[in-house]
């Protein structure tokens, strides 16, 4: 899937209007310079270095990022409706974890984490537009996100640190000593870890559907061959011409 320069402007705007209307003074007023200072950089950076992959297009990030926000309040919603205890954390904390999960794939204050493959056969054969930046000392995804924030200054709660640093669930085994904890004790405290995974799950997979799913769908003859009416009544006339019984054959030749 392509983005048009309008569309990643508009992702863009609506990005910066989620920060103004969930997130609190001062904290809002920190976030937005953030964001602002590295503009350039994010509008068009892709969510992913792999067609396979989700969103591995220009503006791809942002456009991921803006879903997985609306996607997690919805999910917020229903867990609401079935009983969840939501004085646990907050909307702005949810809206702050959803805007800030991936931040880390940006890489650091210099240098972009994905830059554009120049390797020709990598790019047709793999489908990776892009490739890892090896400037950019290694750290977890979550891990820089939640570094660069601190190193300008945006504070954030408990909750969102940990929900950050969760938010891909099971699929990062360094998750497991946060989410596989067996004593009640050692559970988390807030379902707001559960809530945001599960509304980046839901992203990615209305991104695999958009970009991928139709690719899959079956080009076969709408009538199967085998189920056809000749076919079926040579099937039936021969199981009928191998019963003897002349009841049991004038029977089935009603059916």
């Amino acid at each position: 899937m392509k983005l048009t320069a309008e569309q990643i402007g508009e992702n863009w705007e609506t990005f910066i209007a989620y920060i103004d209307k969930y997130i609190s003074s001062p904290r809002k007023e920190k976030l937005l310079d953030f964001y602002k200072k590295f503009e350039d950089r994010l509008v068009l950076m892709p969510a992913s270095y792999k067609k396979e992959f989700h969103n591995a297009f220009p503006g791809g990030y942002i456009d991921h990022v803006n879903r997985v926000i609306e996607c997690s309040l919805k999910v917020n919603s229903v867990w609401s409706e079935m009983g969840v205890d939501t004085t646990t954390y907050s909307i702005e904390e949810l809206v702050f974890c959803a805007i800030n999960h991936d931040l880390g794939k940006l890489g650091d204050e210099e240098q972009d984490s994905y830059i554009p493959q120049d390797d020709k056969w990598r790019r047709e054969k793999l489908g990776e537009d892009y490739k890892f930046n090896d400037k950019v000392p290694f750290a977890s995804v979550p891990d820089r996100g939640l570094f660069l924030l601190q190193s300008h200054g945006v504070q954030y709660s408990f909750n969102e640190m940990i929900t950050i640093q969760t938010h891909d669930g099971l699929y990062d085994e360094a998750n497991k000593k946060y989410l596989m904890g067996y004593a009640p004790g050692q559970k988390p405290r807030t379902s707001l870890p559960f809530i945001v995974h599960q509304g980046d799950l839901m992203a990615a997979r209305i991104e695999f559907e958009v970009e991928w799913l139709h690719k899959f769908k079956s080009t076969a003859p709408k009538e199967d061959p085998f189920k056809s009416k000749s076919t079926s009544k040579t099937i039936k006339d021969k199981a009928l011409g191998s019963i003897k019984s002349k009841g049991l054959n004038d029977l089935l030749q009603n059916i």
